[in-house]
């Protein structure tokens, strides 16, 4: 674990308790990091599927996981209050599962949050998908105060969209994009603060989140 004290957001961790299992979000997790990147290795969809807009995982398994790696590390060394990207080990019941980010561009003003994520395809279909993205949104609106938040997934990637919508983001238009070389139609997504309010949470842990604040925060009261 990287000290708090070198990095803000190396403390940070997120808890969703669940009977068939935890879920737990980490930053600065450099032993949930190698895993991960064993997990990407694995494979994250079929060769068939791409749900990413920039493809890669287009690319054998030791580079995936060499990917992974690099763009957690690149986060941690990059962000500015600014222009921020959290990303997270995720782990369900102990095991490292897939990854969950949270990312934003001038948040102080804005006050807006972007989401992304995958899991490694032998742990999809147990729900953690929408249990990792509900706890990111936790963070988000009742830690740091967001006003909204926003998410795409292509329009064949039915069961991004179905986490999207199982926790009250409304459509918000369509945008149209290049993968692999075809144009492509992806569905945009927003949660506002007070639908997130409106909703049934459950209930969710936070540690290590003052050092955030002040980093992302520097001017607030």
């Amino acid at each position: 674990m990287i000290p708090a004290r070198l990095h803000p957001f190396a403390g940070l961790r997120v808890v969703l308790p669940h009977a068939d299992g935890d879920v737990e979000l980490r930053t600065g997790d450099l032993a949930g990091l190698v895993d991960l990147a064993a997990v990407a290795a694995r494979g994250v969809h079929g060769p068939e599927e791409m749900p990413f807009s920039v493809p890669w995982t287009d690319c054998d398994p030791d580079e995936r996981a060499r990917r992974t790696f690099r763009w957690h590390v690149g986060g941690w060394s990059s962000w500015t209050a600014q222009d921020w990207r959290l990303d997270f080990v995720v782990r369900r019941a102990g095991v490292v599962v897939g990854t969950q980010s949270l990312e934003a561009t001038d948040f102080g003003v804005l006050r807006e949050v972007s989401t992304g994520s995958w899991l490694g395809r032998e742990h999809q279909g147990r729900g953690t998908g929408s249990l990792m993205r509900a706890a990111v949104l936790h963070l988000a609106f009742d830690g740091l105060g967001a006003s909204s938040a926003r998410s795409d997934a292509f329009l064949d990637n039915p069961r991004s969209l179905a986490v999207s919508r199982r926790l009250g983001y409304r459509d918000d238009g369509l945008a149209r994009t290049v993968r692999r070389g075809r144009v492509v139609v992806s569905q945009r997504l927003r949660l506002d603060a007070p639908q997130w309010a409106a909703g049934e949470r459950p209930a969710v842990h936070v540690e290590g989140l003052d050092p955030v604040l002040r980093a992302l925060l520097p001017t607030a009261p």
